[in-house]
Order: structure tokens, then sequence, then C-alpha cells
């Protein structure tokens, strides 16, 4: 059990820095962007690998549990941030940008299933 945490915990601070990386790096290329794209980029790529590795796992069973928590729970959920999402919703809502929050959370979503489906599918190539 600690071994996992160990792992769990090393693919979050891997995955936070990444999505923090991701944030400036969207933040320095469309400075004038209304929408969160760092945001909705890492949670996007998130939902694509956690299908990707979920469907690796799956197919082969001789994957370690402790290397899945550490690309799933770990690497995925420092990655991906829910927190954030709602955080700059709020913020929306509170400037009353209605419409962009409503098509941020829309976007997000659709954005979200069809990257995690397409993961999977691209996991059937290992």
């Amino acid at each position: 059990m600690i071994r996992t945490l160990f792992f769990i915990g090393g693919g979050s601070f891997i995955g936070g820095i990444a999505r923090y990386l991701v944030k400036v790096g969207c933040g320095k290329l469309f400075p004038a962007a209304t929408m969160p794209l760092g945001t909705l980029l890492a949670n996007v790529a998130g939902c694509f690998l956690i299908g990707l590795f979920y469907g690796i796992a799956s197919r082969h069973t001789t994957m370690s549990q402790d290397l899945l928590m550490f690309l799933t729970v770990g690497f995925c959920g420092g990655f991906t941030t829910f927190s954030t999402f709602m955080n700059e919703n709020m913020s929306m809502l509170q400037g009353g940008e209605f419409f962009s929050s409503l098509f941020y959370t829309l976007l997000s979503l659709a954005l979200g299933l069809v990257f995690l489906y397409l993961g999977a599918l691209a996991s059937r190539i290992f």
C-alpha cells in the first residue's frame, strides 16, 4: 500500500508540473485568449491519456498495478484539474460572461469524452 502511494505521489508531482507548464505555454502562445486554454488543453489531453493507459492495461494484464496507478491516478490526476475548471467558470460567471462559461463547459465535456474515446481506440495499437 505504501509503495503504491509513493507511485501515485510521484506521478501526481510530475503531472502537476506538466499542467503548470501547459498553462504557462498556452499563456505565452495565446496571450489574448479569453478562454482558459491551458486548463482546457490539460484536461482534454488527460482524458486522452487516461483512455490510452486504461485501454493498454486492459489488454496487457501483466502491466504492474504500481505503474498503472502512477500513470492514471498519479500523473493524469495531477495533470487534469476539475477544481481549476470550476473556478475559471465561476470567474466567468461573476464577470457576467454566462455564454462564455456555458461554451467552455460544453466544449470541455464534449472534447473530454471524444478524446477519452480516442485514447481508448489508440490503445489498440499497443
